[in-house]
């Protein structure tokens, strides 16, 4: 006879069958709709293709780097290296002018220092961006001025750029982030309008295209990044380019201690060295004859994600303009948190669970939120044309609502040109497997 405090046989049985089959079945909302079981709470990964790790490096790349170890010079003025690699860059970028230079923030510089930014002078660009795009105009005692974003391009707001501009703004340098072009029309009619420099700051827009031009194009300068992530790369290098011919052939003495190497003669200008080499310019000579399918490959992948994820509540996919090819140097897609009942970084953790190379958010903080702006403490503590009076800028009242927002909901998927198209298929559906468990 069983005690009278032990459940009996048949019902033990039954109670751990029940809880069994309710562990495996998906989850009900209160109207009694079954939700996914997420991978985290042990359900199926949605993602069950591991993509193949990107190759960078082959063939072409070695046949110009033998072809460098038989010269007798590494030197990239003139250099037969540096010279196929301009050409080749000519072939996809078509400008008159170029300087090849260590690194995109280094092109950037040399931009600035090109067109004759003063000290006080102001240059209205994006907060989402690489330190980089403003650290040689900080050295040209320039003043960055942030404006705002659209919400799914995470590009320059058009509108806001123009409240921003006062007598002092000099240029507009416009950031391809992610290599999704800017609204470059629209830009180049509000400088035509004031009488600004468009710089386009390419650095990840390697292949892309706006309005099936090549980008770099449409503004006064264009520079490009060759850093060790980006879609071509020498490990760190850049590019400098134009075709105005204001600002064109200022280019080379630019990075180049203010020599001019073509007329010679004393300093005109005073520079500094950011000369690349002949072995950077060989990688670079292999590298562009991949670019086209890097660009292409990438371009296809993202616009693919985005076609499956748009529809989804809740989800607020990359939006990218019909007549534009952006090349994605990665993919952000945003969340609506009110559609959900986690937050962007539960929603990233789940995501990544289900196997989607994926993570929160870009950078930490809009670029004028980080320590050394709100400080104003650029040169060991000190920005001189505040000091004296040059500007009146206060980047502690600085604000860009909306990039605030993107950086707190955006969510980063990785995309390369070795990922197949059912990995994709595979990432759309984690994400609306994550979106309608969470759904609100």
């Amino acid at each position: 006879m069983e005690p009278s405090h032990t459940m009996p046989r048949r019902h033990f049985l039954a109670a751990t069958a029940g809880a069994a089959l309710a562990g495996a079945l998906p989850n009900t909302d209160a109207g009694g709709a079954e939700k996914p079981v997420l991978a985290l709470d042990g359900g199926e990964k949605a993602v069950t293709e591991s993509p193949s790790a990107a190759r960078h490096f082959g063939a072409p790349e070695r046949e110009r780097l033998e072809a460098m170890l038989g010269q007798d010079t590494l030197f990239y003025w003139k250099g037969p290296q540096t010279t196929l690699m301009v050409e080749r860059f000519q072939q996809f970028c078509p400008l008159k002018y170029v300087m090849p230079c260590s690194s995109g923030t280094a092109a950037l510089h040399i931009a600035v220092a090109a067109m004759g930014l003063a000290p006080g002078d102001e240059v209205i660009t994006a907060p989402i961006t690489d330190i980089g795009t403003v650290i040689g105009l900080i050295y040209q005692q320039g003043v960055p001025v942030f404006a705002d974003l659209g919400a799914a391009t995470y590009n320059l707001d058009v509108a806001d750029v123009e409240r921003r501009i006062t007598p002092k703004t000099k240029a507009i340098i416009a950031v391809h982030l992610t290599g999704n072009p800017c609204d470059l029309d629209a830009l180049r009619t509000l400088s035509d309008k004031h009488n600004l420099v468009l710089i386009e700051d390419c650095a990840q827009a390697w292949g892309a295209k706006y309005h099936g031009r090549p980008i770099g194009t449409v503004g006064h300068i264009a520079c490009f990044s060759l850093q060790n992530s980006k879609h071509i790369t020498c490990g760190d290098g850049g590019m400098a380019a134009s075709s105005d011919e204001r600002f064109g052939p200022l280019l080379q003495r630019f990075g180049d201690k203010g020599f001019d190497r073509i007329k010679g003669g004393q300093f005109e200008n005073f520079s500094t060295n950011y000369r690349m080499s002949e072995p950077q310019a060989a990688m670079v000579a292999g590298q562009l004859t991949r670019l086209e399918d890097i660009a292409a490959r990438r371009a296809k992948l993202g616009n693919a994600l985005t076609e499956q994820i748009k529809g989804i509540a809740g989800i607020l996919p990359h939006e990218v303009h019909s007549e534009d090819r952006a090349v994605y140097w990665f993919y952000m897609f945003r969340v609506q948190p009110e559609a959900f009942t986690c937050n962007r970084d539960e929603f990233t953790k789940a995501l990544a669970a289900e196997g989607v190379q994926c993570s929160a958010g870009y950078i930490p903080v809009p670029l004028h939120r980080n320590p050394v702006f709100l400080n104003h403490g650029f040169f060991a503590g000190h920005w001189p044309v505040k000091e004296m009076g040059l500007t009146n800028m206060d980047f502690t009242k600085h604000e860009t609502p909306e990039a605030e927002k993107i950086l707190a909901t955006g969510v980063r998927v990785t995309i390369h040109e070795e990922m197949s198209e059912a990995y994709i298929e595979q990432c759309a559906a984690a994400v609306r497997k994550v979106a309608e468990h969470f759904a609100a």
